[in-house]
């Protein structure tokens, strides 16, 4: 792919940024795709609304982690293969390396009690991020939350809702309906010739002591094959892949007991960057630092291919009237299951009146104290969790 001429901005900087956003963007996928909506598109505006929502939707589409996908496609659009590359793993590194120093920190002391305290007060704190982050694309994306907008862009809304609802009810992002609401929508506004001609009809193929090297060659084999599934034929965020990976890891495999698993969530959301590199530190508990490696490089190499393969295609026909019908009918969806995640995600860290009350907290600054970045309003709910647990 050619290199476009007019971005205003190097690769260098977008590496730079998504390096940034792998050790300080907290949140899950959720909160992960409003940051790159809130600093590519709305502030640096190095990325256009119609380029980012082409992403989101093949990153839905696509099976693998939501963030990293979207990350990779962002790199994509103007840096072609290299920037797909080199955005990704810039992304993916730093909480990488964040959760082998936990997973050695895990095999020496045998457990993180102390982290379960501090995700006491991060759970509830992400919440509120990521339910700002949800109401941003929301208003971007599908409309105002009023009268208007509803009437103009009633279906958009109703596949909003449905999204909503089928998420929360299911617990899991369905990509069939994404694709359904995609093809209904392209339909209505904008059908291709092809469904007003039928008789043109034209085919498009879119360290030893700590367990830090222990492992057995028989076990990373099984490490990756599991981890290629979990990366290739999960689909959504990382509240999609917990549940595949507890079956695997914990009943299936038997590499870790139900607590262990536990902590391991834990990890995934305590720590920067995408949820699902929360596989690193399963792979260092069952095979040290290989295991860590061929579990993030199986889970994450299905989901870079499946999104720079089609990534062509977005860019070439994503100009195309049934096109762009076809991902605003998509986004609609996805957005709507997104916030399907933040209900469930919620009702899981939202557990009593203190909970309730650092969400609240969390989204009163973020309204009104719009300098204060992220990382700061979540080491600060940490201490709160800490301070909280040790007097209870």
């Amino acid at each position: 792919m050619a290199v476009k001429t007019d971005q205003n901005y190097t690769l260098r900087q977008l590496i730079l940024y998504f390096f940034k956003l792998g050790y300080s963007g907290f949140g899950g996928p959720v909160a992960l795709v409003g940051y790159m909506h809130r600093d590519l598109v709305e502030t640096r505006k190095w990325i256009s609304e119609e380029e980012y929502k082409e992403g989101l939707a093949l990153a839905q589409l696509a099976p693998g982690p939501l963030a990293a996908q979207l990350g990779i496609y962002l790199g994509y659009v103007h840096y072609g293969i290299i920037g797909a590359s080199l955005c990704g793993m810039a992304f993916i590194i730093p909480s990488f390396v964040m959760v082998v120093l936990l997973g050695i920190a895990y095999k020496i002391y045998g457990g993180l009690p102390w982290m379960q305290a501090v995700f006491y007060g991060v759970g509830a704190s992400v919440i509120g991020i990521i339910a700002m982050s949800s109401y941003k694309l929301t208003i971007k994306s599908v409309g105002k939350i009023n009268l208007q907008s509803v009437s103009q862009n009633w279906m958009l809304w109703l596949f909003y809702i449905l999204g909503i609802t089928i998420t929360v009810i299911t617990k899991a992002e369905n990509v069939l309906f994404f694709v359904t609401a995609g093809i209904i929508y392209m339909i209505v506004k904008a059908p291709p010739d092809w469904i007003r001609k039928p008789q043109t009809v034209n085919s498009i193929l879119l360290l030893a002591g700590i367990g830090f090297w222990s492992y057995e060659s028989g076990t990373l084999w099984d490490i990756a094959l599991f981890f290629a599934e979990a990366g290739a034929f999960v689909f959504g965020s990382g509240l999609a892949i917990v549940p595949f990976l507890h079956g695997g890891v914990v009943v299936d495999h038997q590499w870790l007991t139900e607590h262990q698993f536990v902590d391991a969530v834990a990890v995934a959301m305590i720590t920067p960057g995408p949820v699902v590199i929360t596989v690193g530190f399963i792979g260092y508990l069952v095979a040290g630092f290989p295991g860590a490696c061929v579990a993030a490089l199986a889970t994450f190499l299905p989901c870079y291919l499946l999104t720079v393969i089609p990534a062509p295609y977005f860019r070439k026909y994503g100009h195309n009237q049934s096109i762009k019908a076809f991902v605003d009918g998509i986004t609609a969806a996805v957005i709507g299951a997104l916030v399907g995640a933040v209900v469930i995600i919620g009702t899981r860290s939202i557990t009593d009146i203190p909970t309730i009350l650092i969400a609240i907290a969390t989204v009163f600054v973020i309204l009104y104290f719009k300098k204060v970045q992220e990382p700061y309003i979540i080491i600060v709910a940490a201490i709160i969790g800490l301070i909280l647990k040790t007097l209870i």
